[in-house]
């Protein structure tokens, strides 16, 4: 039986944190490892120019990700892991596609709103079509599933539109196929939304500052001064967002009977969250302590961290190949 296609890419916007961790990279390497799926994982780096990030900055968060990926479980063996840009069918096939989709369509999309937000002041157009790069992404490899949360269905949704567009406007004769791309499905997963620290009504994002996230890198020292100033309640027995969201983590790293027994006293009124915020500085420092040394033996070789991207992109180069060809062909360009 074929594998199921999986396509995932991830923005080089800063270090991973454990909300990216939980919500994301945990699920990826659990896919991986079920053997099941046929996994393609890449760096965003074409999705990363919509931002504001200097070149220097881009290329050494490009190379932290990298390491962060196969830090926390993405083996280069079992998955195809590159770095976008490598591929330059990505935005060749994104150009073909944005000449079938309706322009209306990219100003429904939330996360341009969402962007234009944040950065008014760099509202570009790479924000308004980076949906329709996105849908290039997964169709390039022809991937059939996408793991995805509640709030990137939207995206998934324009992907199998965009597939329908091309194959309406361009009927396929290859292979007896009458549609050239199939319209992939969303993966969804139930993954525990991680809010920040200090404003635990917002998800943890590293936008909002250094003081929001704990990184999947941090020393345990740091680990254990941010979750010193993570916000919780004026008493136990409250229902309280922070003190909601710090026993989230817990119960995702440590042992179920101390997360039991915190929850518990937390119920009865009088749980010292003092005592809560050094137990879990001490479960999540440990649970990423192999993390913490691969990644800085990686970030140390960067010849050996830069021969597995390009090692990833020479996997994926004949498939992007190969569907450009056939594209090209359909839409009368060769």
């Amino acid at each position: 039986m074929k594998k199921q296609i999986i396509v995932s890419g991830f923005q080089p916007t800063g270090n991973f944190h454990v909300g990216n961790y939980l919500g994301a990279i945990k699920n990826l390497v659990d896919l991986q490892n079920s053997g099941k799926y046929e996994m393609y994982i890449f760096i965003a780096d074409l999705h990363a120019l919509t931002g504001n990030k200097k070149p220097e900055e881009l290329r050494e968060q490009i190379m932290k990700n990298a390491a962060e990926f196969i830090s926390a479980g993405i083996d280069p063996k079992k998955t195809t892991l590159f770095v976008q840009s490598d591929i330059q069918e990505h935005a060749e096939l994104a150009w073909i596609f944005n000449c079938v989709t309706p322009i209306s369509e990219l100003y429904r999309m939330t996360q341009f709103k969402d962007k234009s937000v944040r950065q008014e002041k760099n509202i570009n157009t790479g924000l308004l079509t980076y949906p329709v790069l996105q849908a290039a992404d997964i169709l390039l490899y022809h991937g059939n599933t996408v793991p995805v949360g509640q709030d990137q269905v939207q995206h998934v949704e324009l992907t199998r539109d965009v597939a329908k567009w091309f194959n309406n406007k361009f009927p396929s004769s290859s292979a007896g196929k009458s549609e050239f791309f199939e319209e992939p499905k969303a993966l969804l997963t139930a993954v525990p939304k991680v809010m920040s620290l200090l404003e635990p009504e917002k998800k943890m994002s590293k936008s909002l500052g250094e003081g929001h996230v704990i990184e999947l890198g941090d020393e345990p020292e740091i680990i254990e001064k941010k979750l010193k100033r993570a916000v919780t309640a004026t008493e136990g027995g409250v229902k309280a967002p922070g003190v909601e969201n710090l026993l989230l983590l817990l119960k995702n790293f440590a042992d179920e009977k101390v997360y039991n027994e915190f929850v518990k006293v937390e119920k009865a009124g009088n749980i010292r969250y003092g005592d809560l915020k050094m137990e879990l500085a001490k479960v999540i420092s440990n649970y990423f302590a192999d993390f913490r040394a691969k990644r800085k033996d990686l970030l140390a070789n960067p010849k050996k961290l830069q021969a597995i991207l390009t090692a990833g992109a020479k996997k994926a180069k004949p498939v992007a190949e190969k569907t450009m060809k056939e594209v090209r062909k359909m839409i009368g360009l060769k």
